[in-house]
């Protein structure tokens, strides 16, 4: 649990260490409880535990602190990728972030954008 102002308490310290070292276009993926996380970190990204959160909840408090990247590589927001793709993916990604997500397939990954900054403050 994090005890600062106007940061969700539901994010550990580790995810948000992940956060602010992640670039323009890094990836994080939030995986459900059936994904294999630990297999796919063995291949580079940061495994996070999160055990216990669902990815809803989970992908509220991200999304208050992470921008996403504007580009989109399907017409929609959101697309559905084969598992194995998705895998191959998720081993290119910044972080994993393994949650208690029981929804069957209920993976995500969130690229992250560019934050503007106000050069006058």
């Amino acid at each position: 649990m994090v005890a600062l102002k106007g940061v969700p308490a539901l994010l550990s310290p580790e995810l948000l260490y992940a956060l602010a070292r992640m670039g323009h276009g890094d990836e994080i993926v939030l995986a459900d409880l059936n994904f294999p996380a630990s297999s796919i970190c063995q291949c580079g990204p940061m495994e996070i535990r999160a055990d216990g959160l669902g990815i809803p909840q989970l992908l509220e408090a991200v999304l208050k602190l992470l921008p996403l990247d504007t580009y989109v590589e399907s017409p929609r927001a959101l697309a559905k990728i084969e598992r194995f793709e998705f895998y191959e993916r998720a081993k290119k990604a910044f972080a994993v972030v393994a949650t208690g997500e029981t929804a069957l397939y209920g993976n995500l990954i969130l690229r992250k954008g560019v934050l503007a900054l106000n050069p006058l403050l």
